[in-house]
C-alpha cells in the first residue's frame, strides 16, 4: 500500500532482526535458534576470573543475544533489558540525583505519569509537564537544572506527534548534557528511529509490539553514547531490574516476524481509521497517518508510517462509550496494545485512571475518548465489529 508521505523504509530490517546476535558459532552446538540459558550462575576456573559470564543479574548469554540484536535493528551501539517498560523507566531515571529537573511530556502513559509523579518526584527530582506541540513551551520549560527530557512521540492516547529533531536541538542548545529520552513504544524501532533524530536513549515496553504476543512482560533502553551506557548497565547488574532468560527467548523469537506484524498493523489501522473518520457518531480520529491529523507533516519526516493504535472520539458520553465497548465481540476490552489480538479500551477509566482527574480533563482524555490496538485479524471483520457495536450504543 502507498505509505501516505511517509519516509521511506531502509532495506534490511528483517534480515537484522533474523541474524544479528544469532550465529550458531556462538554455540557449541551451532543451534541456528539460540538457547533457553537458564542458568543463575556460572563456574570459575579461578576466583573472580569468569569466562564471560558470572553471575545471571549481571549477564546472561540469552539475554545478551536479545540486547544484541535490538541494538542493532535500532541503528544503536548498546541494549539493555529490563524486567518491564516501567523497570526501564525506573532505571533511567536513576541516572538523575536530588535537585534534577525532567521535562516531561504531559500526555504520556498513564503509569509512565504515576511513576513520575509519585515516585521520580519524592527522590527529589523535580517534574515539569508541558504539551511539546506549543511553540515556545519547552524553551520556557528548560531550567538550570534541567537534567533530562521525556518524550512519547506518538503520544498516549492522544496520539500528538513531537518533532524529535527540533525538540533535542532546543534542549541541547540550552545545555548539551541534557538527556534526550524518547519512549518509541507505540511505533517500534521499525516504523521510528529516534536515535537519528538526536535523542541519546531509546525506550520500550517490549511488552508491546516488539514482543507482539502478549505473553511477556519486559522493557528495553537502547543508546549510543559510551558513558550513559556505562552508567545503564551499572544500573542495570546494581538494581536488579532484570528480564528472565526465558523471556529474553520469546521477545528474541517475535524480533523475526517484527517487519511482517508492523506492516499489517499499519495498513489495517489506517483502513479502519479513515472508515472511523466518515462514521456520522465519531468526531475526531487521532491518527498520524490521515491528513486530518494536526502533527501530519511533521510524522511524514520522522516516520516511516504509523502502527496499529490510535484513538477517536464520539458524541455520546461514558454510557455510550461503556456499551460500545461491552458490544465488542472481535476487538477485546483490554489494557495494553500492539499484540496480534485487537483491543479496545476507555484511558479515562483503565489505562490513566491514575492521572489526576485535573490533568485529565486538561489533556481531553474524556469518557468519550476511546483508543484501540489493531491487531492482526482481518480488517474486514474488524470494521464490522465497530460497526455493530456502534448500532448496539447509539
Amino acid at each position: 500500500m502507498a505509505d501516505q508521505g511517509f519516509l521511506e523504509q531502509q532495506p534490511g530490517f528483517a534480515t537484522i532482526a533474523i541474524h544479528a546476535g544469532q550465529e550458531p558459532e556462538k554455540w557449541n552446538s551451532a543451534a541456528v535458534v539460540p538457547p533457553i540459558t537458564m542458568s543463575t550462575t556460572f563456574k570459575q576456573p579461578a576466583p573472580a576470573e569468569h569466562t564471560g559470564f558470572e553471575y545471571g543479574r549481571s549477564g546472561n548469554p540469552t539475554r545478551n543475544t536479545l540486547e544484541e540484536c535490538l541494538a542493532a535493528l535500532e541503528g544503536g551501539k548498546h541494549g539493555f533489558t529490563f524486567a518491564s517498560g516501567l523497570g526501564a523507566m525506573t532505571t533511567v531515571t536513576a541516572l538523575l540525583s536530588k535537585g534534577d529537573h525532567i521535562v516531561s511530556i504531559d500526555d504520556l502513559y498513564g503509569g509512565s505519569n504515576r511513576l513520575l509523579r509519585q515516585v521520580v518526584a519524592r527522590m527529589g527530582v523535580d517534574v515539569t509537564f508541558i504539551d511539546f506541540t506549543v511553540p515556545g513551551n519547552l524553551e520556557n520549560a528548560i531550567q538550570e537544572n534541567t537534567k533530562m527530557l521525556w518524550l512519547e512521540t506518538p503520544t498516549n492516547p492522544n496520539l500528538k506527534v513531537i518533532d524529535i529533531a527540533e525538540a533535542s536541538k532546543v534542549a541541547k542548545s540550552r545545555n548539551k548534557d541534557i538527556i534526550v529520552v524518547v519512549d518509541n513504544t507505540f511505533l517500534t524501532c521499525y516504523l521510528q528511529k529516534p536515535l537519528n533524530f538526536g535523542t541519546d536513549i531509546v525506550l520500550y515496553s517490549l511488552t508491546k509490539y516488539m514482543n507482539g504476543h502478549s505473553d511477556v512482560v519486559m522493557g528495553a533502553a537502547v543508546v549510543n553514547d559510551q558513558a550513559i551506557a556505562a552508567k545503564l548497565r551499572f544500573l542495570q547488574n546494581a538494581m536488579g531490574i532484570v528480564p528472565s532468560p526465558f523471556d529474553c527467548y520469546l521477545v528474541n523469537r517475535s524480533l523475526k516476524t517484527l517487519a511482517l506484524r508492523m506492516e499489517r498493523h499499519k495498513e489495517s489501522a489506517l483502513t479502519i481509521a479513515k472508515w472511523l473518520e466518515k462514521h456520522p457518531k465519531v468526531t475526531e480520529v487521532m491518527h498520524p497517518g490521515l491528513p486530518s491529523h494536526k502533527q501530519h507533516e511533521i510524522a511524514k519526516k520522522q516516520m516511516t508510517g504509523h502502527s496499529g493504535v490510535f484513538s477517536f472520539k464520539h458524541s455520546g458520553g461514558l454510557k455510550e462509550s461503556k456499551k460500545f465497548l461491552s458490544s465488542l465481540k472481535v476487538f477485546t476490552l483490554a489494557e495494553s496494545l500492539g499484540g496480534y489480538e485487537s483491543l479496545a479500551e476507555l484511558p479515562s477509566l483503565m489505562t490513566h485512571a491514575s492521572v489526576p482527574d485535573k490533568q485529565r480533563e486538561e489533556l481531553g482524555i474524556t469518557d468519550s475518548l476511546i483508543r484501540l490496538s489493531v491487531g492482526l485479524e482481518d480488517v474486514e471483520d474488524l470494521i464490522e465489529d465497530l460497526d455493530l457495536a456502534f448500532r448496539e450504543a447509539f
